[in-house]
């Protein structure tokens, strides 16, 4: 490039002055090169200049006057150079702060979605444990209790105790204390261990919503399809109940369809429902719900999809990508 301007330099003659053209060159030289390489490139464009210029013909009456023009030029590159080193360096500086706050960021980011995701875990594990509990310890006593009251009874009425008809009324009462304790089981740990479970769970939970809420609750489950990872199936639980509970509460539906099926992308789960749909924006008190759900998802290594229009109702699907090879493990034939 140097060379070449040199050229054009020497053809349009010494009356036009291509000084600042010569910047070009020598700034490329300087940015992606070194500075070294660009006041080598300074010191051949003065010369080349100087060259051209003679050579086209310049008188001078004192050589101090060539000599004065080439320094004032080899300053003013100089000086070029310099700025551009000093940018450069800034420029680096700058990128190595921006990578640093990026890790830093990255770093911070998977630190948080870690105890996010065992804080999710630590509460589902403690909510199965609570369920567990209730359900071998507090229901087995209470079952225990209402034996001895009913021996108790039975004694009362051989001896034709007016007590006996009190004695009645206690069982009654601790047989209701075990159904909810029962509830409150189910409750908090609805997914059976089995792999089938969380299909029987669906079930019994548009069940209990429809009876509960007075609306159409169903679901849907062409053929049986097994998640033996019971973690898997209770985040699927909490996504089907948590978009269902904001579809009766916040989107007035009142027909909600629950699916469970496999296709070509996986596994998914889909709630649709007949409300008013999301509103857009989302009010400051509302969307918590898709974010757990979105965060629950996650967590298992799936998607959330929302689709929603006024008065058209929403859809809301949660993706769980796998390979196509592994369809047929997962579901079971409607015959089995």
């Amino acid at each position: 490039m140097v060379f070449l301007i040199g050229f054009i330099d020497y053809i349009s003659g010494w009356e036009i002055s291509w000084s600042v053209i010569y910047v070009i060159p020598i700034t490329i030289a300087a940015w992606y090169i070194g500075t070294g390489f660009a006041y080598a490139l300074s010191a051949l464009s003065v010369i080349l200049w100087l060259a051209g210029d003679f050579a086209t013909g310049l008188q001078v009456s004192s050589l101090l006057i060539p000599v004065w023009n080439s320094a004032i030029r080899l300053i003013f590159y100089y000086l070029i150079i310099r700025m551009l080193v000093y940018i450069r360096s800034l420029t680096a500086v700058l990128e190595d702060r921006v990578l640093q706050r990026t890790a830093d960021l990255r770093k911070e980011i998977t630190g948080r979605e870690r105890l996010e995701r065992e804080l999710l875990e630590v509460s589902e594990r403690e909510r199965r444990r609570l369920g567990y509990d209730l359900h071998d310890g507090l229901c087995q006593h209470l079952t225990g209790t209402a034996l001895a009251v009913q021996v108790l009874r039975e004694k009362l009425v051989r001896r034709k105790l007016p007590e006996a008809r009190d004695a009645a009324d206690a069982i009654a009462l601790v047989e209701e204390g075990i159904e909810l304790s029962h509830r409150l089981a189910k409750g908090l740990q609805p997914v059976d261990m089995q792999a089938g479970g969380l299909m029987q769970a669906l079930q019994d939970f548009a069940s209990a919503t429809a009876s509960l809420f007075k609306v159409s609750c169903r679901f849907e489950c062409d053929s049986p399809i097994l998640i033996a990872d019971v973690g898997i199936a209770d985040h699927l639980y909490r996504i089907a109940q948590e978009a269902t509970s904001n579809a009766i509460k916040h989107g007035r539906a009142t027909n909600v369809v629950i699916t469970l099926d496999v296709n070509d992308e996986g596994t998914f789960l889909r709630v649709e429902d007949n409300g008013i749909g999301i509103p857009h924006p989302l009010p400051e008190n509302r969307g918590m719900g898709l974010r757990i759900m979105a965060q629950r998802a996650k967590l298992i290594g799936g998607r959330i999809d929302v689709r929603s229009a006024p008065e058209r109702g929403t859809t809301i699907t949660c993706y769980l990508p796998e390979a196509v090879k592994d369809r047929e493990s997962r579901r079971v034939p409607a015959e089995a």
